[in-house]
């Protein structure tokens, strides 16, 4: 690539401190079998010695940028790269992660095949403590690779894991779409509304099989016992109710965005200290009630297993905290007992056949 040539891909490193993995992650960027790529090295203000690694790329590579930056948090500084980006497709790459050496031939490769808006493949989760270990993690549905796929038909997409440094985006796409970061403070779920963006608006998808990334699990600052950050994922749902309203989208896609709503936010309920537990599902309720009575909450979308916790969260969040404490307590058998209290036999059927039905 020439300095003034625009590059097929640009590579977005949002950068905080992390020297300890930022070569592992810079080399896997530099050893990629595909070589026409910019990538841009967003530094968020690091104290570390995070800008002297990232010099030493500048220094030898000339496909290297930097975006130095006062640390304003990963969605400011994800923006900023989005702006500065000149390639024809954005990847992105946390900088404590590292790419395999193909995946950005994979993902091109995908994306010219069929035209696509988007293309996405699977990772590795990894930890290096106390021994390495790695786990193969589908984030895409394993029945639809390698064909073209239409989120709008295929709602279940919705619901995958929340991910953004196993993919490519067209960045047409992305300007035309305005889609871009929420810039919170921090960086805490800052991918989930940008994620709900891209599929509220592709319609052109390729799903690979391929894992094409190496993601990090050891290195992630606890936020179980910050009120600060156990309401970040509060504001990336409202970022989502905003882009709705401003595209003015379908019913659905508002009765989709209250089903995620609900499973996200009783995954932070269940990992919030205790102490934080309670507030949580206070603020949880006060937020489905407002969308239940402006019809975005449709039971449709829920499973059996869910509707009685839904509507006892509704009515008494105070009731649930209480028997759910008991319940994790006393195990499987007092939570068959409390769904064949509120439903007999005929709930227990269905909640058992439904969760047949999900494995």
């Amino acid at each position: 690539m020439t300095d003034t040539a625009v590059p097929r891909i640009t590579v977005l490193v949002p950068i905080y401190n992390v020297e300890g993995f930022l070569r592992e992650c810079l080399d896997s960027v530099c050893a990629q079998t595909f070589t026409d790529f910019e990538a841009i090295c967003i530094n968020d203000g690091s104290t570390d010695g995070s800008r002297e690694i990232i010099q030493d790329y500048l220094d030898r590579d000339r496909r290297f940028r930097v975006i130095d930056k006062a640390n304003s948090g990963y969605g400011a500084s994800m923006n900023q790269g989005l702006a500065a980006a000149k390639g024809e497709y954005i990847a992105i790459l946390e900088s404590d992660d590292y790419f395999v050496s193909d995946a950005l031939e994979i993902l091109y490769r995908k994306t010219a095949e069929y035209n696509a808006q988007v293309a996405k493949g699977n990772s590795v989760f990894f930890w290096t403590k106390p021994v390495r270990k790695e786990e193969h993690f589908d984030l895409v549905p394993v029945d639809q690779t390698d064909c073209l796929v239409d989120p709008q038909q295929k709602h279940e997409i919705f619901y995958l894991k929340p991910s953004i440094w196993s993919a490519l985006y067209r960045r047409d796409f992305l300007l035309q779409n305005e889609i871009s970061f929420l810039e919170t403070p921090g960086a805490s779920y800052q991918d989930a509304s940008f994620n709900f963006k891209v599929w509220v608006a592709a319609t052109r998808v390729v799903f690979v099989k391929d894992d094409l990334v190496f993601y990090r699990q050891d290195n992630q600052n606890s936020s179980v016992n910050s009120v600060d950050k156990a309401y970040c994922v509060v504001e990336e749902y409202a970022e989502m109710q905003r882009y709705l309203d401003k595209r003015q989208a379908p019913q659905w896609l508002y009765n989709v965005k209250t089903k995620m709503k609900y499973d996200t936010y009783m995954w932070n309920y269940e990992r919030l200290s205790d102490a934080l537990k309670l507030q949580f599902l206070k603020h949880m309720s006060d937020e489905l009630a407002r969308d239940l009575a402006d019809g975005y909450l449709d039971k449709q979308y829920f499973y059996d297993w869910d509707l009685i916790s839904l509507a006892t969260i509704l009515d008494s969040p105070e009731e649930f905290h209480t028997t759910k404490q008991v319940n994790s307590d006393a195990g499987y058998l007092a939570k068959i007992k409390m769904y064949y209290q509120a439903g007999g036999l005929p709930l227990l059927f269905r909640v058992f056949k439904r969760k047949l039905q999900r494995t």
